[in-house]
């Protein structure tokens, strides 16, 4: 039993309907779940089985057909999307399978850019401690086409930890990755987490990577189910 007072994420009935020529295609049933501070959690499933729309809902970036998404106390339903979106740069940071840096923006400003939208009174220094933590230190001022795909992943992570947020919301993070790069991203991600008590939310096709959190769902044709 979750303790309320703990509980980061809340999802009641959500649900995700489409149309598709005139039909209604369900994209997500009616899930719900509850996410406690410092858990990890993975969502696992085959492409197209709903997983990214599931985290794209949870960030407040769609709207649900059906259900409710709390965060942090704050029903997102019923904030209107400036709102939803000045909460999710506070309570949110954001790992991509395919990163999306800025790319006319050097490593330094892509990390810098969060902490100065949170207010952060020293946005450089902290950007910077961020790019040494996840051994960037050497690459502040390259550009991401200057960054192998394993050194914007870092920047992506020093971006997505910078602000402290609550939530770590990261979609197949290695996917762009070799096997052995992918390694390190994940080790790395997992170990800054546990350094910050984050709570994190993986979406993964990859069991290995699942096994190391400590909750798994298995989203299956819409479906979410805890497996142990």
């Amino acid at each position: 039993m979750v303790n309320e007072t703990s509980i980061v994420l809340q999802v009641r009935a959500l649900g995700k309907r489409v149309d598709n020529g005139g039909e209604p295609l369900t994209i997500l049933h009616e899930n719900s779940f509850v996410v406690a501070g410092g858990d990890t959690v993975a969502i696992i499933g085959a492409s197209g089985s709903g997983k990214s729309t599931l985290l794209g809902l949870l960030a407040g970036l769609d709207q649900p057909s059906s259900g409710t998404v709390i965060l942090a106390n704050q029903d997102l339903g019923r904030l209107d999307e400036d709102a939803r979106a000045i909460l999710r740069g506070r309570l949110i940071g954001f790992v991509f399978q395919n990163f999306q840096l800025l790319p006319s923006f050097t490593a330094l400003e892509n990390v810098m850019l969060p902490l100065e939208l949170a207010g952060a009174a020293n946005a450089r220094g902290e950007a910077e401690f961020w790019l040494q933590r996840v051994g960037l230190a050497h690459r502040l001022h390259n550009y991401p086409k200057h960054l192998s795909g394993g050194e914007q992943q870092r920047v992506a992570l020093a971006r997505a930890f910078a602000p402290s947020p609550q939530l770590v919301l990261a979609d197949e993070p290695t996917g762009n990755l070799d096997a052995a790069t992918g390694h390190q991203i994940i080790e790395l991600m997992f170990a800054i987490n546990a350094e910050r008590a984050t709570t994190l939310l993986l979406v993964t096709h990859d069991e290995e990577i699942a096994a190391r959190c400590s909750r798994r769902l298995r989203m299956h044709a819409g479906e979410l189910e805890e497996t142990f």
